[in-house]
């Protein structure tokens, strides 16, 4: 199941501008092989993060998780062509860093969260045998 369709793609770049992105061959249309490439490869960079604390793909998809997807997907195009505009690559980062804030935990996803662990299930236990030497044994010598 893609997080996002060609149709999302299209709300926020013209079709004209898929069809430079997408036609290697000079046919005049959208190749949606290339837009199905790049939904499913950013699909898979978000799932990359998410599967940290989510069972993925996620299902269903958040409104945030759809527009990240969105604008991975028209990265990878311009990636592809001709390198991506600033406005187009501060919308990559700024869907990476979510991604990454995501896997961190610090932000979450909506009502179906994972339980986070105790804020010490990662500290180390530590043992070990009664000293031999100790201020109070030392006394006196």
């Amino acid at each position: 199941m893609a997080y996002c369709v060609l149709d999302d793609l299209k709300e926020k770049i013209s079709e004209e501008e898929l069809i430079q992105l997408t036609d290697d061959e000079g046919t005049g249309l959208i190749v949606t092989s290339r837009t199905d490439r790049a939904i499913s490869d950013a699909d898979a960079q978000i799932d990359g993060y998410c599967g940290r604390r989510y069972s993925v793909p996620l299902d269903p998809v958040p409104v945030i998780i759809r527009k990240f997807s969105v604008d991975i997907a028209i990265y990878n195009l311009l990636q592809r062509r001709q390198g991506a505009e600033d406005d187009r690559e501060k919308d990559y980062n700024n869907a990476i860093k979510f991604l990454e804030n995501v896997a961190k935990g610090l932000v979450s996803l909506g009502a179906d969260d994972p339980d986070t662990p105790p804020a010490d299930a990662h500290k180390p236990e530590i043992s070990g045998s009664e000293r031999i030497f100790s201020r109070e044994k030392m006394k006196g010598w």
